[in-house]
């Protein structure tokens, strides 16, 4: 077993010896300035600490690993251009840094460079892999697209809010387990537990995401909090308000557009004000701990000793009990 610490530091150590071509330098310098800026590698952690739970060889997982979030990165790229965001972890945007074309090829670049590095494991799980990772790609970008549809679809329901976030985020961090746990070759009953996991461990993330982005400490989360509601964005915080609206829904969608009249700072003070006065932050705290606990439940079905379990138990934890 490795503890959580040699993890981290063993993806660190894999992606500071990715060597990308110099040339075209407007080509490759925008992959390599994406993938300097870090973040919280949650994603390969994620395949290593479910391989390495499962009795897996760490080593052989490291390759797909590193393959994952290099396709999360690259979902992020291209992202930002669709949402024209000028900075993403406090950096300029490839695209602003560069330009819109540029972003989009080297985005196309990654995508490939992330196929390049699932394939080198053991040959016999590589079908297996390639069938999961394509799988889950497809689902990122419905996902995607389902997000951009709601910015002008009047009518979103709470449970195609979930939907739409199950294929944006929860189905990659099922992805990332599901391939530790493929490559550990366990049954596929064991495997189905861990992508279940999964899900509602990226279902809770998101929700926790959506939490923070409205009431987050901005010295902790590391921006101004209220960008969800200043952009228009239907997050579930919305939809349950505009649930529990009544005569007042209209109102309420007219003031929460993205072309509001309101001012910044009255738009944020009367969303927050209108969430907890109906008591709406408590409500999402209670669904991410309904998520967190189920993805808890199907990691405790697994026929492994507790002592094993306890390293991907306490990522879970730490990403449930973040600040940021």
């Amino acid at each position: 077993m490795h503890s959580s610490e040699a993890l981290q530091q063993r993806v660190k150590q894999a992606f500071n010896s990715i060597a990308l071509p110099d040339a075209p330098s407007n080509l490759y310098d925008p992959v390599a300035y994406t993938l300097s800026q870090g973040g919280k590698r949650l994603r390969p952690l994620l395949v290593i600490a479910a391989c390495d739970m499962l009795n897996g060889d760490i080593e052989e997982a490291i390759h797909p690993a590193v393959g994952i979030e290099i396709f999360h990165n690259f979902t992020l790229l291209h992202d930002d251009i669709m949402d024209q965001a000028p900075l993403r972890r406090g950096k300029e945007t490839v695209y602003k840094k560069w330009n819109s074309n540029i972003a989009i090829l080297s985005g196309d670049t990654m995508f490939a460079l992330a196929n390049r590095e699932i394939v080198k494991t053991r040959p016999d799980v590589i079908p297996e892999l390639v069938e999961l990772f394509n799988t889950t790609a497809i689902q990122v970008c419905e996902g995607q697209q389902y997000d951009m549809d709601f910015e002008t679809q009047i009518e979103v329901t709470i449970s195609e809010y979930l939907e739409m976030i199950r294929l944006k985020t929860a189905v990659l961090l099922a992805c990332s387990l599901k391939t530790g746990a493929i490559i550990a070759g366990v049954s596929p009953v064991e495997q189905s537990l861990v992508y279940d996991a999964g899900i509602s461990l990226g279902m809770a993330f998101q929700l926790k995401d959506d939490y923070l982005d409205t009431f987050g400490d901005e010295k902790v989360f590391g921006k101004t909090p209220g960008g969800d509601i200043l952009a228009g964005k239907k997050t579930w915080l919305f939809l349950r308000l505009l649930e529990k609206g009544g005569d007042n829904r209209k109102k309420l969608l007219e003031l929460y557009d993205q072309h509001s009249e309101m001012f910044p700072a009255d738009k944020l003070g009367f969303f927050k004000a209108e969430f907890i006065a109906k008591g709406i932050p408590g409500e999402i705290n209670d669904l991410i701990d309904t998520y967190y606990s189920a993805a808890n439940e199907s990691l405790e079905k697994l026929a492994v000793p507790a002592e094993r379990k306890a390293v991907l138990l306490a990522i879970i934890e730490s990403l449930m009990s973040r600040e940021k």
